[in-house]
């Protein structure tokens, strides 16, 4: 049987309509409207690197100029709508999915208790009562305060003493909970002190929540292979998902369409019937240019913006400078439904400037005024979030 064919302008308008980059960026940026529009991503990834702006506070922005990281804090460590945990990578999600995550603890107890022991050595089993102890005597706790020893051979990026390793693992099997960041780091208090009792004392059966998983997943993806599902929340596993698909398809809740890619190929997924009979009917995006997180929820997953977009997007950080082909951080630039380019910036905020060090258009995309301006126009934008006042372009800055 032939199968509808969504073809690659309709496919990107439906993902981006997903991802909330096809309105122009609007909201209050804080309370309920900053809730819902996490809600609607599922979740954000929370990084470290602050080149411009921390990859969490880039993401909601992009969606929410009116937003500033304070909002989150307020909306995490006061307000309590969200809690930090993991999907792919650590990221914050709505407090409204913490029994759900009941899954995810229950796993990763069980999973990391024999990893850890080969990645950081056995010793943080026996610190896992003393950490415990600690925390509920004494109340919530940053990693330095926890443990004097570090690991006694070097792990490279896993060098934790064991203490440290016995807080994260006592946070991963949901034992303990993130209350709240200063800086970039992390104090755990126990779990109880953190989430609200309505979400605390929520208990659903594992089979609702692969249900959940994988509807959510749909909705927040707008057409999927059951493999993408299964890896959007990182929550169930690729079986269970193909699982899920089957059953699904034999009731018509969902059905089956090729989407077109970039280069013509065209891949199976399954998509809401609804959402197919709408997809030609979708407004284009608008044509303002956007500046993206490198972990937007968009481009998190490489092969598939390839795939939709033609956006081969990498980052170069574990690349020798002189083998890299742009910087080793660079923003991704995104224009209506198509991927404009790579842009290197950084916020020197010592002088409260916007460097724009290179820009390198994709291939096919001419940079004459008008996109420039509108550039320019964006990151004007960008300088409250990023600490500067003013943008400087560099000599040589825009690539051919």
């Amino acid at each position: 049987m032939d199968l509808p064919v969504l073809g690659n302008s309709a496919a990107r308008r439906v993902f981006l309509a997903a991802h909330g980059l096809s309105d122009r960026p609007g909201g209050a940026g804080h309370g309920a409207d900053l809730a819902r529009l996490i809600d609607g991503l599922g979740f954000v990834q929370v990084d470290s690197v602050n080149t411009v702006a921390r990859a969490h506070d880039l993401i909601l922005w992009s969606r929410q100029t009116a937003y500033r990281p304070e909002a989150l804090r307020d909306l995490n460590d006061r307000d309590r709508a969200t809690f930090e945990h993991w999907t792919h990578d650590a990221a914050i999600l709505p407090v409204a999915f913490f029994p759900q995550w009941r899954l995810r603890f229950a796993r990763d107890r069980v999973r990391l208790s024999a990893r850890w022991k080969e990645w950081h050595g056995p010793a943080f089993h026996g610190e896992i009562d003393t950490v415990l102890r600690h925390i509920t005597d004494h109340g919530a706790v940053q990693s330095a305060e926890i443990g004097e020893k570090r690991a006694e051979k070097s792990t490279g990026w896993w060098d934790w003493h064991p203490s440290k390793t016995a807080l994260e693992y006592l946070w991963r099997a949901g034992d303990l909970a993130i209350t709240r960041r200063e800086g970039f780091r992390k104090f755990y208090d126990l779990t109880e002190r953190v989430i609200p009792a309505e979400q605390l004392n929520a208990h659903i059966p594992e089979d609702r929540i692969i249900d959940w998983a994988c509807r959510g997943a749909l909705d927040r993806l707008g057409f999927a292979t059951s493999g993408e599902l299964a890896a959007f929340w990182a929550l169930i596993t690729p079986v269970e998902a193909r699982a899920w698909v089957e059953a699904a398809l034999k009731r018509g809740e969902v059905a089956q369409a090729m989407v077109a890619g970039a280069d013509g190929a065209s891949r199976r997924v399954v998509i809401w019937p609804e959402t197919l009979a709408r997809a030609a009917d979708l407004a284009a995006p608008a044509p303002r240019v956007r500046v993206l997180s490198p972990f937007d929820p968009a481009l998190r997953d490489r092969k598939r913006a390839e795939r939709l977009f033609g956006f081969a997007y990498r980052i170069e950080i574990f690349v020798p400078a002189p083998q890299r082909r742009y910087g080793y951080y660079v923003f991704p630039l995104l224009e209506g439904d198509r991927m404009l380019g790579r842009i290197d910036m950084s916020a020197d905020r010592q002088s409260a400037t916007l460097v724009i060090r290179a820009l390198w258009p994709e291939a096919g995309i001419r940079w004459g005024h008008g996109r420039q301006a509108r550039l320019e126009a964006e990151l004007d934008r960008l300088l409250p979030l990023a600490g500067c006042d003013r943008v400087l372009f560099v000599n040589e800055w825009l690539k051919t």
